[in-house]
């Protein structure tokens, strides 16, 4: 059964980054390593550009699965930020879920690693709370692509929408008049070809 289209609002919007550490980035081999990051920090610099509530989580950080992603601290360093001593689902450590219901959002747009599991999880109990969730599938990665396509079914049969980072921006901005320069700015640091695009604009618009 289709779902009504819910569009994302970024005045009802909020971020959870779950366990995109030094140690499980490794795991990642359904993208490529280079792409994936940039994707993470894109999706993390766009949070930041629509001033969304952002909540920054580790899963046990002193074993294998290693800190956080240091330039996610350098974007975030004032942002709810909880090392689980050892819950494999985020949504099951009391202090995640008190910061998640204490931003008031109810649209939660989320990325980690693994994907069947850092996302996946939290993405499932979620939306059984009623949240509408968005999984930004190029910020999650995990083994290979059949791990990462069952859990992709998983969560949509649950309800959650499918979204890369860009369309996340898009949805969010809603008009290329609200910002230009700004939006323009954010697309041509993470995409190669799009700084192309911009360049001629300005050059066409001095």
């Amino acid at each position: 059964m289709s779902k009504p289209y819910v569009r994302l609002d970024k005045n009802n919007a909020a971020v959870l980054l779950v366990d995109h550490q030094a140690g499980l980035l490794s795991l990642v081999r359904d993208i490529d390593p280079d792409r994936f990051k940039n994707n993470v920090l894109a999706l993390a610099d766009l949070a930041k550009y629509f001033k969304l509530p952002t909540i920054l989580t580790t899963s046990f950080e002193t074993g294998p699965n290693g800190p956080l992603v240091p330039e996610l601290k350098e974007i975030f360093p004032d942002a709810s930020y909880i090392a689980r001593p050892g819950q494999i689902n985020a949504w099951d450590n009391e202090e995640f879920l008190a910061a998640v219901k204490a931003t008031g959002k109810k649209q939660l747009i989320i990325a980690g690693v693994v994907t069947e599991v850092c996302v996946a999880f939290p993405t499932l109990s979620a939306l059984a709370e009623g949240y509408d969730v968005f999984v930004v599938t190029d910020a999650s990665g995990t083994f290979n692509e059949l791990t990462r396509d069952s859990a992709w079914e998983r969560m949509t049969a649950a309800g959650a929408q499918l979204m890369t980072w860009f369309g996340v921006a898009c949805e969010l901005h809603r008009d290329w008049r609200n910002d230009i320069e700004g939006l323009g700015a954010l697309f041509s640091n993470h995409i190669p070809d799009y700084r192309n695009l911009i360049t001629s604009y300005t050059a066409l618009t001095k």
